[in-house]
């Protein structure tokens, strides 16, 4: 698992301006929530957590955004990447009502853990924030079952005009939910968690990674908790205790950059 198993690409489907979704084959029981380390030769190795998740195919949504996810976006069918993992945690599934929240891309990775939901007959509700209607992407994969979907725009080019976590505040609120599962900006997942008081909540979480086993301490948080092996998913009796969540991540210098 710790070294890069060399696959081929099956697809690199376009999903929306600028992202794509990833997939290739492998064999690993994965559970939603989870990441890979993804390695393109002779550029770079990153973590990208699952958002397609079949027996024998796995795969990873992205946005193009620097070196490395450039060179992803320009691969093609049978292209060759290296593959490490899966790493971390996963979404607990559990409730009778959970509120999804996904912000960006942070939809992309809470795609399987909806899935798993409907399958278990949980009522679910899931908000999409997105900046523009540009960057909208699996609404219809996951509009299934009567599953409700809620769309929101900064600009207000599609949905709700305003912020994700304005109408989950909302429906928190009013809706009777008893579990929110978020992943997005964390500025945005830092107010989810202020508006669960007595409600179950779960975060994923995302900084710097190296190693992804848990040795080199790039990507810890708090007090020597580490992303890559204590998380991705955190609960929101452990974030309040966090100081830095909601506030900074730091650079691969280990320089704070604040939110």
């Amino acid at each position: 698992m710790n070294y890069p198993k060399i696959t081929e690409v099956l697809e690199n489907k376009r999903e929306a301006k600028d992202v794509k979704t990833l997939t290739f084959k492998n064999l690993f029981q994965t559970i939603p929530g989870q990441f890979y380390m993804i390695w393109i030769p002779e550029i770079d190795e990153i973590p990208m957590s699952v958002s397609y998740i079949a027996e024998e195919i796995k795969g990873f949504t992205y946005r193009n955004i620097g070196e490395a996810t450039n060179a992803l976006y320009n691969l093609k069918k049978g292209d060759k990447i290296g593959i490490r993992g899966p790493y971390g945690n996963g979404f607990e599934i559990i409730g009778n009502h959970i509120l999804f929240v996904g912000g960006g891309t942070g939809i992309a990775m809470l795609a399987p853990a909806i899935e798993e939901a409907i399958i278990k007959n949980i009522r679910t509700t899931l908000i999409i924030g997105v900046k523009t209607k540009s960057e909208l992407f699996f609404e219809k994969r996951l509009k299934v079952n009567g599953n409700e979907v809620i769309i929101t725009s900064d600009d207000g080019s599609i949905g709700e005009k305003g912020f994700a976590s304005d109408v989950a505040r909302k429906i928190i609120e009013n809706d009777g939910i008893d579990s929110v599962i978020t992943c997005g900006p964390e500025l945005m997942m830092k107010k989810l968690l202020n508006y669960c008081e007595n409600i179950s909540f779960q975060a994923s979480l995302e900084r710097f990674m190296k190693c992804a086993m848990g040795l080199c301490g790039q990507c810890c948080i708090g007090r020597g908790i580490r992303v890559c092996k204590e998380g991705p998913i955190f609960n929101g009796e452990l974030l309040k205790n966090i100081d830095d969540f909601g506030k900074y991540k730091r650079d691969a210098s280990g320089k704070k950059i604040y939110f």
